[in-house]
């Protein structure tokens, strides 16, 4: 079983969304940041990324950025930008357009779960990240970004989620890209606990470093209020989405040199492992093909020895391929979450942005992959097992802001 917990949460007041609701804070360059929030100073960025209030040639400190992300989140709530739902609620949330649609729940999520591993995940974190977070969390008592989660739809729930989009939404707001945001207030809070009962185990799609935050924040802050009989601090916010709604994006990479190769000598040895043919597809067509732009010219990678598939979830990827035939045997990448000689490109900048990479010379290769499915990541999950780095980017991307969890 799974529990869920109902929140009484901060949220835009009514006319407020538009302009407080953004984009999670990492999906964003620096600059594009400080653009943002010169423009809308009611943008959740000034909490979520509360360094962009400071010049672009300012170095605050730490304490400065954490201290300006509490004044800024004090400020929306002082002035009524940000209001205080006090009845427990889960909040139904939809995103429609370009082609999709998924709804799923705004909740608390159990800690105790994740910690037992009944919340499974598909990525290591950096502990670096990781404390970052933790400090956001600790100091402003408060979880501001949604733990984007995964589970596989009951009847019972699909039931639940049809009922509430049949309701007056609390907000129903356009933009990022053409994509439709839309949430409503649901008080009937021991429906949904009792229909999340029904669900085995949870899946962690996107924020494996918000949700480790989350316990390493509860851990610093049950020990600091042994006597806290709330425990509001045990619970994480997150947004739980029916698996057979989502769609993962691929993660590319580029790299910035050829490890001393020429590009003859760079083709000649990829062809000792991959059959190399020019094409004009820029994006695989199927699993097992890769799409590699160098010199100005798109190629067409397959693998010369078609083995049986590998057993191992991990193993099937086509990340993990790029991984083990090119990145580390080819381009000496061994381990590409410390390596800075590679780039992650996420789906939303596709493959235009691959090309400006290589064109600039800020790369001298691409790649471009087949997307994980929905079902290579349950497996990997469901084994026990890791992924490669940045190996889904899901799309399109829950909002921050809507919802504001205070502990």
């Amino acid at each position: 079983m799974s529990k869920i917990k109902a929140l009484t949460p901060y949220r835009p007041a009514a006319g407020h969304e538009g302009e407080v609701t953004c984009l999670p804070f990492d999906v964003f360059y620096g600059s594009e940041v400080h653009e943002i929030v010169a423009r809308n100073p009611n943008s959740f960025l000034r909490v979520t990324r509360s360094e962009s209030d400071f010049p672009l040639d300012a170095k605050p400190t730490q304490s400065e950025i954490l201290e300006r992300a509490k004044e800024n989140l004090d400020r929306l709530i002082h002035d009524g930008v940000l209001v205080k739902d006090n009845e427990p609620a889960f909040y139904v949330y939809r995103l429609e357009g370009n082609g999709c649609r998924q709804t799923g729940v705004i909740a608390g999520c159990s800690l105790d779960e994740y910690e037992a591993g009944k919340i499974k995940r598909h990525e290591k974190t950096q502990p670096d990240k990781v404390a970052d977070r933790t400090q956001h969390i600790v100091h402003l008592r408060a979880q501001t970004g949604l733990i984007f989660l995964a589970f596989h739809g009951t009847a019972r729930i699909h039931e639940l989620l049809d009922e509430a989009v049949k309701g007056m939404p609390l907000y129903d707001l356009g933009g990022d890209n053409g994509i439709r945001h839309t949430v409503w207030k649901c008080t009937n809070t021991a429906d949904w606990i009792e229909a999340f009962a029904e669900v085995p185990s949870i899946y962690i799609a996107d924020g494996h470093h918000r949700l480790e935050s989350a316990l390493k924040a509860r851990d610093i802050l049950r020990a600091a209020n042994a006597n806290d009989a709330t425990a509001e601090f045990d619970h994480v916010l997150a947004g739980l989405f029916p698996s057979e709604d989502l769609t993962i994006l691929a993660y590319n990479r580029a790299v910035a040199d050829l490890n001393g190769l020429s590009p003859a000598e760079f083709l000649a040895t990829l062809s000792e492992r991959f059959n190399i043919e020019p094409t004009t597809d820029k994006v695989p067509a199927r699993h097992g093909e890769i799409a590699m732009y160098t010199g100005g010219k798109w190629y067409k990678l397959t693998e010369r020895v078609v083995a049986e598939e590998p057993s191992d979830p991990v193993d099937r990827l086509d990340v993990s391929i790029l991984q083990n035939e090119i990145l580390s045997p080819v381009l000496g990448i061994s381990d590409p979450r410390t390596d800075k000689r590679v780039e992650f490109v996420g789906g939303q900048r596709g493959v235009k942005e691959l090309e400006r990479l290589v064109e600039a010379g800020d790369a001298a290769v691409a790649f471009s992959l087949f997307a994980t499915t929905m079902d290579d990541l349950l497996a990997v999950s469901d084994a026990g097992k890791i992924m490669p780095p940045k190996s889904t980017w899901f799309e399109p991307k829950l909002r921050d802001g809507f919802i504001v969890n205070p502990i």
